[in-house]
């Protein structure tokens, strides 16, 4: 490659992954680089002033370009004179806006293929995802690139991504122009500002102690260095001679370090390396989705208010819980990929660079000490049910446990409502009550037991009494409650009234059979989980109240002061 001739443009040339981009570039080719992104100016760390890019600027081979993507003016004035370009820049993943991501990376797209095409730039070399394949349930194991793109997507990003491809794609063989699209799987190291930060953030607070779903799912990482080295691959492979299935043009590739691993094996490992305790313990997915909509939904209606947007998504909790392992056979074989840089090295080096992230020392857990019983007892209320939900006595909670789910199991399989279930019961319970008490007291040599009188099976009148008492006691608090409501009198019930319903709508959307399974469940792991880590559970809850009341703050920061009037009113 001539020095003086050749010219690279990267797009959204400071992020994370396209920062190591431009450093290949400057030691491995001779390509003048020009780094464009949305800053007015670029402001130089100052390990970028005594490295090489530092270097680079003063021996004028690197230049910045301040330019919009849905700027089409910008963008073609930004690729004149250019003979390749990276285009590397899109939205934030983490933000689900249709309009942000069909402006920013579809329209966008088309302005730099559209400019590549007018000014007769020889390649363009799309960074793409493997998240265009997935449709958000589908589990994807060892994939190539023969697997279609999916009707539907998990997110906006994704399906944002999709389009921009096959625009991409399409526009390979037009006025010369060779392009390809890399899909980078999962892409860390140093530098990275959203994936590790944002879990040892959780960490600190007390947040990851949970892993999302069975903990089983495979996931294909990428240390970022490789993902750089895939699209200097990219480069040197897109040839005009090149022809048929041996023609790297056109088509997408699969970016990954070739070794998947589980997704939360990950996370345990940087977490660990940085002093960190790691997520042990295991939530089901489908217990926690209905929490998740319910979050994104509320916050999704409080974003005019300035409520930003959250992480707890179902998008979020379908990535880290289903399997996405892909095959990087094709990148091998037509761009000559192959990793530099193995995974644990590559994860050695990321642990390295986050000094600051480095977890103190720690003194050690001490041993919890308890005077009288333990607040889960105290909210079971009674002895009995306290010793089978917190497993006191394994055979009688296996016992009580087999029993319920034999009964479950029948009236799932049965296909029986309620009533029918209970009066079939009722039903064989009286025949074969009535021919064991006709039964002989010896049977064979062996004594009958017999049953005891039914008077033991009453329930005390005292007992009654408070069960009575407490029905009343509930109807009257809902009687209380829909009396405000009629009379205006709370804002603040009004809308608890709305998420409790609305949450209930949401759990109508399931079978009866579902939560009936979800509530046994729940019955027999909740309590018990409750009892071991009742301190960390409180803790937790009490980030949550103080996130609410945050978000209360912001929207009711945003009202005009007469509405807030009125509502304090």
């Amino acid at each position: 490659m001539g020095f003086d001739d050749e010219v690279a443009l990267v797009t959204g040339g400071r992020g994370f992954a396209a920062r190591h981009l431009v450093n290949q570039l400057i030691q491995k080719t001779e390509y003048h680089i020009r780094i464009m992104d949305l800053a007015p100016q670029m402001t130089l760390s100052e390990e970028e002033l005594e490295g090489i890019l530092g270097q680079a600027f003063a021996d004028n081979r690197v230049a910045y370009v301040s330019a919009d993507l849905t700027n089409r003016q910008q963008v073609f004035d930004v690729c004149k004179g250019v003979d390749v370009v990276f285009h590397m820049a899109a939205p934030d993943s983490s933000i689900n806006k249709f309009e942000l991501h069909y402006e920013v990376t579809v329209k966008g797209t088309r302005n730099v293929v559209d400019a590549c095409i007018e000014h007769g730039v020889r390649k363009l070399i799309y960074t793409s995802s493997p998240s265009v394949v997935f449709d958000g349930k589908t589990p994807i194991v060892n994939a190539d690139e023969s697997l279609p793109i999916p009707d539907k997507h998990n997110d906006f990003y994704s399906e944002a991504k999709a389009q921009a491809e096959a625009v991409v794609l399409s526009s390979n063989g037009k006025n010369g122009l060779l392009t390809c699209a890399i899909r980078p799987s999962g892409i860390f190291g140093p530098g990275d500002r959203l994936s590790v930060p944002k879990a040892v953030e959780a960490a600190k607070s007390g947040k990851l102690k949970f892993i999302i779903g069975d903990g089983k799912n495979m996931f294909d990482w990428t240390y970022v260095e490789n993902v750089a080295n895939a699209h200097i691959c990219a480069d040197n492979s897109l040839r005009p001679e090149d022809e048929g299935e041996m023609a790297a043009a056109g088509k997408a590739y699969f970016i990954t370090n070739g070794e998947p691993i589980r997704f939360w094996e990950f996370f345990v490992l940087v977490l660990e390396g940085l002093g960190y305790p790691s997520p042990k313990y295991c939530l089901p997915v489908k217990l926690l989705m209905p929490f998740a909509y319910l979050v994104d939904w509320v916050c999704k209606r409080l974003a005019p208010f300035g409520v930003p947007p959250s992480q707890f998504t179902p998008t979020r909790l379908r990535i880290m819980s289903t399997p996405r392992t892909f095959n990087i056979s094709r990148a091998k074989k037509l761009l000559g990929y192959d990793p530099p840089v193995p995974l644990h090295e590559g994860i050695k080096r990321t642990i390295a660079s986050y000094p600051h992230l480095r977890a103190e020392v720690q003194e050690a857990p001490k041993i919890k000490e308890r005077s009288g019983p333990s607040k889960t007892r105290l909210m079971l209320g009674s002895e009995t049910v306290a010793d089978v939900l917190l497993w006191t006595d394994t055979r009688q909670t296996l016992t009580v446990l087999s029993g319920l789910s034999f009964l479950a199991y029948l009236f799932l399989a049965s296909g029986y409502t309620l009533i029918t279930l209970l009066a079939n019961f009722a039903y064989m319970g009286l025949i074969v009550l009535f021919i064991y008490s006709r039964l002989p007291e010896s049977l064979f040599g062996v004594t009958v037991p017999r049953i005891p009188p039914l008077s033991e099976f009453q329930i005390p009148e005292e007992k009654a009494e408070r069960v009575a008492l407490a029905l009343g006691s509930i109807w009257n608090q809902g009687a209380g409650i829909v009396s405000t409501l009629q009379k205006g009198e709370s804002w603040s019930l009004f809308f608890k009234s709305l998420v409790v319903l609305r949450f209930m709508k949401f759990l109508g959307g399931y079978s009866l059979q579902t939560l009936i399974m979800l509530a046994l469940l729940s019955a027999f792991t909740v309590p018990y989980f409750y009892e071991q880590h009742d301190d960390e559970v409180d803790k937790f809850v009490e980030h949550a109240r103080e996130a609410c009341g945050q978000y209360k703050g912001l929207v009711l920061a945003k009202l005009p002061g007469s509405v807030k009037k009125y509502l304090h009113h």
